[in-house]
């Protein structure tokens, strides 16, 4: 394993990675959290806003270019910023099983899905966990 492909990236990438990281070790505090406590409350806060650099952030990045500068993933980024707010407004609406569906999406299609993704050979993330 080798930081260098990652500190050679571009900020935007850089940040990325970092507010993907912050995610990840939020969404187990969440998953373990009481829900509607002020430790689910709180921490997912956190999560949304960092959800939200990592979409923002993707958006700022250009390596695969499918449809002039954009790829798949800026559709999912895009659809990231969209159920984030929608899971948002059912929590504050009272209505949790909608709030746990759009989360439980969330994650499994921005961190999880998107997150096997960047694995692939080519990647930096691949490149960082491979070695050199």
């Amino acid at each position: 394993m080798t930081l260098d492909p990652l500190t050679a990236a571009a900020p935007a990438v850089q940040l990325h990675v970092a507010a993907v990281v912050v995610a990840i070790a939020f969404t187990p505090v969440q998953w373990l959290a009481r829900r509607g406590g002020r430790v689910h409350r709180v921490s997912g806060r956190i999560w949304i806003a960092t959800m939200v650099v990592v979409a923002l952030s993707s958006m700022f990045i250009h390596q695969l270019r499918l449809w002039g500068p954009f790829s798949p993933i800026h559709l999912l980024s895009a659809g990231t910023l969209v159920g984030l707010a929608y899971a948002l407004g059912q929590a504050r609406r009272g209505n949790i099983r909608a709030h746990r569906r759009a989360m439980t999406i969330i994650v499994a299609g921005a961190l999880v899905g998107a997150g096997v993704f960047t694995l692939a050979p080519g990647r930096i993330l691949h490149a960082v966990l491979s070695g050199p």
